[in-house]
């Protein structure tokens, strides 16, 4: 007779068969016996979403953890609406259209159209739910699939999107503006449908992005055909801000257009730069002088577990995995090691910075060192492989119990240089501070470390301003994490910006 963990090892090799390579898997009930399905869900390896259908989820997760729902959220629309729609359903053009700008965020309640709807609502697992609209489906040629989901095509979803879209959603409508490379597939839609009334507003949102040659065009052709158009700038915060529409990633023209509007709520909230110290080596000996207890806060909100004892041993020299079994046996000693070599180089980068270097070059230059020296312990002892350093992720990372789903991988290539010309364009440094930190943790570069590297990069535009070296106390993480949130979710960073200036005042 099999033994119970025999068992346990069948059910989760069915289980391995239905999972992705990065170990999801959307769940239909008769995919799985009952004796499995119960096995699975007892030991956390399965979560109920609605009847007849599960996720992948982790037994260590606590009750209430969100991330296997956010992390999967996708992948299991992928599934539950061609199960239940076939082929004829598409998400709503508002939907759709910030799937194009790159927007991934988890909508608490996600509409999908077709004509086999009930106008009903599921509730689903934390909070949310999907809206099916009984409605009639763009044509074939209109509808586009991105990964798995149908959604309208740019052109058709610009066109089908009310003007609230604007206003509700502006960097993504920003961002789908600037994805339209000529007026054509829009003025046919705009023609065949007599939309003067959507014209007028095309119209007046392209000049808003500085693009007058679609604007004149859509204008000069609708008017040609007899329609009375009347221009109007739908976007209620009147942003002035110039978008190309030769850049080919939505990723680029997003990170610029949070950029700019973020600028001046920060600027209104943070405490003016201060004159560079006179004297670095006073300077640096402040920021080493504070080492271990930043180290202790930093590892900390990463959730590793250090003692100021071990950073002390790392700090110096006296931790030695050759002859200290503790030491190479603790995954939290690496994390340490790590940090401190890291560290080493970001005041190499902050000694250039106070030379007067440009900051954002200096960053540019020297991210990549600061990365490389994080990890490098783990290289050493063999808990990672020497390709894990070469670089920017190479597959899709998730922040836990985040509504908000990083850039996928291919898309980094492109963000990362997009932050750094800001870095290196920016004249405020509160700007720079702020920002910095956020819209890297918002990319998520790497698959590991990119708090810690966050915070090394706000620090090192700390003293491009002339301010101290920050701590971010891990007793703040919860405070601290929230306003992270709510600047991806709602493009909102002052929340943000008062917390890193409140921690100011309370070193």
């Amino acid at each position: 007779m099999a033994t119970p963990s025999e068992k346990m090892a069948e059910s989760l090799e069915i289980l391995r068969t239905l999972q992705d390579e990065n170990g999801k898997a959307v769940i239909k009930a008769e995919e799985l016996s009952r004796t499995h399905k119960e096995r699975l869900i007892a030991n956390g390896f399965i979560q109920k979403v609605i009847k007849g259908w599960f996720i992948t989820s982790r037994p260590e997760s606590p009750e209430g953890d969100t991330t296997s729902w956010y992390t999967s959220f996708w992948k299991f629309m992928c599934a539950y609406c061609p199960s239940r729609f076939e082929d004829n359903w598409c998400l709503s053009p508002d939907q759709s259209l910030q799937l194009h700008a790159g927007n991934k965020t988890v909508p608490k309640q996600l509409l999908v159209r077709s004509p086999k709807a009930r106008n009903k609502v599921t509730s689903l697992i934390f909070n949310t739910s999907i809206f099916d609209i009984r409605a009639n489906l763009p044509a074939n040629s209109e509808i586009y699939s991105m990964d798995g989901l149908n959604i309208f095509s740019l052109e058709s979803g610009l066109v089908a999107c009310g003007s609230d879209f604007y206003t509700r959603h502006s960097t993504d409508a920003r961002t789908c503006l600037a994805m339209v490379k000529d007026g054509s597939g829009l003025l046919s839609k705009l023609l065949e449908g007599g939309h003067s009334v959507i014209a007028g507003r095309l119209v007046g949102a392209f000049r808003n992005i500085g693009n007058d040659t679609i604007a004149n065009e859509i204008l000069r052709t609708m008017k040609s055909a007899g329609y009375d158009v009347r221009e109007l700038d739908p976007f209620a915060d009147k942003l002035s801000i110039l978008l190309s529409n030769r850049e080919s990633s939505p990723y680029v023209n997003r990170i610029r257009i949070m950029w700019s509007k973020m600028r001046q709520s920060v600027i209104d909230n943070f405490p003016k730069a201060c004159e560079l110290p006179a004297n670095v080596d006073i300077y640096l000996k402040q920021v080493e002088d504070i080492y271990s207890e930043d180290a202790y806060h930093s590892l900390s909100i990463e959730g590793y577990r250090v003692t100021p004892e071990l950073i002390e041993r790392v700090r110096t020299g006296i931790w030695n995995p050759d002859e200290n079994k503790t030491d190479i046996e603790q995954k939290n000693a690496m994390a340490a090691r790590g940090y401190y070599l890291s560290f080493l180089e970001v005041k190499k980068s902050i000694k250039s910075i106070l030379s007067g270097e440009n900051a954002g070059i200096i960053v540019e230059e020297d991210l990549s060192k600061w990365y490389q020296e994080l990890f490098s312990p783990s290289v050493t002892a063999g808990i990672l492989k020497a390709s894990d350093l070469a670089g920017y992720r190479n597959g899709p990372v998730y922040i836990k119990d985040s509504l908000h789903s990083p850039p996928n991988h291919e898309a980094v290539r492109d963000s990362m240089p997009a932050l750094f010309e800001l870095l290196k364009e920016e004249s405020e440094a509160s700007v720079r501070v702020v920002l910095g930190h956020f819209i890297l943790v918002y990319i998520h570069p790497y698959f590991d470390g990119n708090g810690r590297i966050a915070r090394f990069l706000m620090n090192a535009m700390l003293a491009s301003g002339g301010y101290p070296w920050l701590i971010i106390p891990v007793d703040k993480r919860i405070e601290y994490m929230e306003a992270l949130e709510t600047g991806s979710i709602h493009e909102d960073i002052s929340m943000f910006t008062k917390f890193i200036a409140a921690s100011m005042k309370d070193e």
